[in-house]
């Protein structure tokens, strides 16, 4: 594991844990909104989420060549949750404007 530095990996583990974090905390704000909109904004974060740990798991195995396959799998998986993501945003201020008439 020494393809990182301790400061990076806290940083990686840190951020992964903060992801978490506002995973549960946008589906508890939804629920106590009432909005089933932040429910599925929730769910589109998760492909980033495991784009990150695809990224990490990479790293705890010093970037091995053999596990190449590793990165291509993280960039999907950031492509897919960033596009996931913003349908969900796109969902949520559709959401906002229908409750507001």
């Amino acid at each position: 594991m020494h393809a990182l530095s301790l400061g990076t990996w806290f940083i990686h583990i840190t951020t992964l844990f903060e992801w978490m974090l506002a995973i549960v905390l946008v589906v508890r704000w939804g629920e106590w909104g009432k909005n089933s909109a932040l429910s599925w904004f929730a769910l589109a974060m998760l492909p980033n989420l495991a784009s990150a740990m695809a990224a990490i798991t990479w790293h705890i195995f010093d970037n091995s060549e053999a596990l190449k396959g590793l990165v291509v799998l993280q960039a999907a998986l950031t492509m897919l949750g960033n596009t996931c993501l913003a349908i969900a945003a796109w969902n949520l201020v559709k959401v906002e404007r229908e409750q507001r008439i």
